[in-house]
């Protein structure tokens, strides 16, 4: 089909939405543009004029782009859902059902397969959530808006591949308004660089309700950011009454029994075992759990770097396991601060005579260590958390 032709006939029934997100009237001209973008990253005319007959305009993935809400949802709640006795006893079912291939999973890439169960647990709900969202559609939409243009036009190239490659077809091409694809939900560049076919059908089908190339897939991922099977993500711990905060973050590296040296100990008294180095993290301050965290913390990061996402889908995959809840909950009423929020209390520490070094909303090393000297200032755990009740304190 003529290039013209083939665009006039794939948005002939395209109602041009009246929103003031962004001017639809531009998307086909922006598509004969994109033609010969995709045609020099070797993507053939068979291949965009298949992709592209049913393109769709769609605002609502705009919509969801620019307004998505900041993540301030206390972590209790979110955890309540992200590891809950439902998702638990699922993913255990999960784990019962497909032991073979995931035995298998195990054996070629070195994850557990609890591990890979939660990540699926946590993105579709063990692909009972997959998104229905028309893939090139909602990219090609998202690379017209612009607002991250060059981002979703990579995608957009990527899932081309994907078409050409014979993996899946456009029609059966679905996922989230952003971009994410099937079982483990991912993105199309991730999937070019890390999905495998597992079963051998020569198509790479996280789409499938087989899930085994999902599966496969996300192991692959991690064993290709350097999963150590048989190392925890993180380990609950007690800390020692008076325990000086100030140990606590990122930065400040030792072996568990040199924590344990410290009073750092699991929560059965007993010191972790030296699985390899750790910090020590508070996710939600003295009043909440702490944990010892290892290598494959920052592993399952790469995934999603979200730090409720990282601790839901580690503490899923230990319960799947087998092993019981935290013994010490997450404080309910706990939230992560908007970021407006986050820049008031920077310029209120400041104020006070504990400068952050800036305003910008960003808790980092100064913030934390501003925070720290007027929690000493007060008479409170100086563990460097920006809680909601510190911002309070400070109005």
């Amino acid at each position: 089909m003529h290039r013209r032709q083939f665009i006039a006939s794939s948005l002939s029934t395209l109602a041009l939405p009246s929103l003031g997100i962004a001017d639809a009237s531009g998307f086909p001209n922006w598509i004969a543009g994109f033609r010969a973008r995709a045609r020099a990253a070797g993507i053939s005319d068979t291949t965009f004029n298949a992709a592209f007959t049913d393109v769709r305009y769609l605002p609502d993935s705009i919509e969801r782009d620019r307004n998505q809400a900041e993540f301030v949802r206390p972590l209790a709640d979110y955890m309540s859902t992200a590891v809950s006795d439902t998702r638990v006893s699922n993913g255990r079912e999960m784990v019962q059902r497909y032991a073979g291939v995931l035995s298998q999973i195990e054996a070629r890439f070195d994850v557990e397969p609890q591990v890979v169960v939660a990540v699926w647990g946590m993105e579709s709900n063990y692909g009972q959530r997959r998104g229905d969202t028309p893939l090139i559609s909602t990219l090609a939409t998202l690379a017209y808006e612009g607002r991250r243009g060059a981002f979703f036009e990579s995608q957009l190239i990527a899932a081309l591949k994907i078409v050409q490659n014979g993996d899946v077809a456009p029609r059966n091409m679905t996922g989230s308004w952003a971009g994410a694809m099937g079982h483990t939900q991912f993105m199309p560049t991730s999937y070019e660089a890390y999905a495998v076919d597992f079963t051998g059908d020569g198509r790479r089908d996280i789409w499938a309700d087989d899930p085994s190339d999902a599966l496969a897939s996300t192991a692959a991922y991690f064993r290709r950011f350097g999963w150590r099977k048989g190392q925890p993500w993180g380990v609950e711990v007690r800390l020692p009454q008076g325990f000086d905060f100030g140990q606590t973050g990122r930065t400040v590296t030792r072996r568990p029994s040199d924590w344990a040296r410290l009073g750092v100990l699991g929560t059965d008294g007993r010191a972790v075992p030296d699985y390899g180095d750790a910090t020590l993290a508070t996710p939600t301050g003295a009043g909440g759990p702490a944990f010892l965290l290892f290598r494959n913390y920052d592993v399952i990061g790469r995934y999603n770097n979200a730090e409720a996402y990282i601790i839901g889908v580690g503490h899923l995959s230990d319960r799947i396991r087998g092993a019981g809840p935290l013994q010490v909950a997450f404080p309910a009423d706990e939230r992560r601060l908007r970021r407006a929020e986050r820049r008031e209390l920077q310029q209120r520490l400041t104020d006070a005579g504990f400068s952050t070094q800036g305003v910008d909303g960003r808790i980092g090393p100064n913030s934390r260590a501003a925070i720290r000297g007027y929690q000493r200032s007060v008479g409170l755990p100086p563990d460097g958390h920006p809680s909601l009740g510190l911002l309070q304190r400070l109005r």
